[in-house]
């Protein structure tokens, strides 16, 4: 009996796509969900119950599977040891390969202070001696229009940067392909991008222009950001405010506008346009 590819995050937009795609294709799948109340209802697919920092748990509900999709947790002040608990308890369950959602441009002095976790996550999965893939990908198309304010501004110290959007269907497609063909992208890195990189200026009017909603960007200060933000986001921890501001100084810095062939290498077509992902906004 082939063993069922454990998919984490599957509660969620982007684990949840790539269990349907691989549903949908017949692969035996085992759900790896904090609440499997939750859990989607899928052809073939077994749920089971691990938090990432728990590694008992995580040891338990990956037992008998090969391959493993990590989505990479939500952001929180502990996560990059939530990141390695679940490596290293997933490697101890005798997972063999570990296909990781990271980000572009990670690094240990990445602008983007969340790109700093995907670093050291990625580094766990290296040295724990597991074949890995790593899905590096640009920020998500899908957060601009809820980056927007009531007025439709997107507001931010991002100045003329550019940035490679890439829609998330095109990365859990991505991932459903290697997931499909893991020995063909083994110890593979791929930076996931949409086909060019706006600037956000450029990038609301594509989203003004193809949504039906009038929305604009509007630079700032990294100074004024921080004030904007604690006033109106009153009692949050200094990291989230950091990460909040680090969204657009990683655009201004430029490291987010390599534009590369990895999503079409892939899934065997170009990235979905930012005007094409604006069509899908409209009522």
């Amino acid at each position: 009996m082939t063993a069922p590819i454990a998919i984490t995050g599957a509660t969620g937009q982007l684990g949840g796509r790539v269990a349907r795609l691989l549903a949908d294709a017949g692969v035996p799948l085992r759900l790896v969900v904090r609440t499997p109340s939750r859990a989607p209802e899928l052809p073939g697919c077994e749920v089971a119950q691990a938090e990432y920092g728990d590694a008992d748990a995580v040891r338990e509900a990956l037992s008998g599977c090969d391959l493993a999709l990590m989505v990479s947790a939500g952001e929180s002040a502990d996560r990059v040891d939530q990141h390695r608990t679940f490596v290293n308890a997933a490697v101890d369950a005798g997972v063999q390969h570990l296909v990781y959602t990271s980000f572009a441009a990670a690094s240990p002095e990445a602008t983007f202070t969340l790109g700093r976790d995907h670093w050291h996550t990625e580094e766990a999965i290296r040295d724990s001696g597991a074949t890995f893939t790593l899905l590096r990908d640009n920020f998500y198309a899908d957060v601009l229009p809820a980056f927007a304010d009531a007025h439709g501004a997107i507001t931010g110290p991002a100045g003329d940067g550019r940035c490679a959007f890439v829609v998330r269907a095109d990365v859990a497609e991505a991932a459903a392909a290697v997931l499909r063909h893991p020995d063909a992208h083994a110890n593979a890195t791929y930076t996931l991008t949409g086909p060019t990189a706006p600037t956000l200026t450029e990038a609301t009017v594509t989203l003004t222009a193809f949504s039906g909603r009038v929305y604009r960007f509007v630079d700032e200060t990294v100074e004024h950001a921080a004030e904007r933000l604690r006033r109106d986001w009153p009692g949050e921890p200094d990291w989230q405010y950091e990460a909040w501001i680090s969204t657009y100084t990683a655009i201004a810095s430029g490291v987010l506008a390599e534009v590369t062939d990895d999503v079409e290498t892939l899934i065997g077509r170009p990235p979905t346009s930012l005007a094409d992902f604006a069509r899908t906004l409209r009522g």
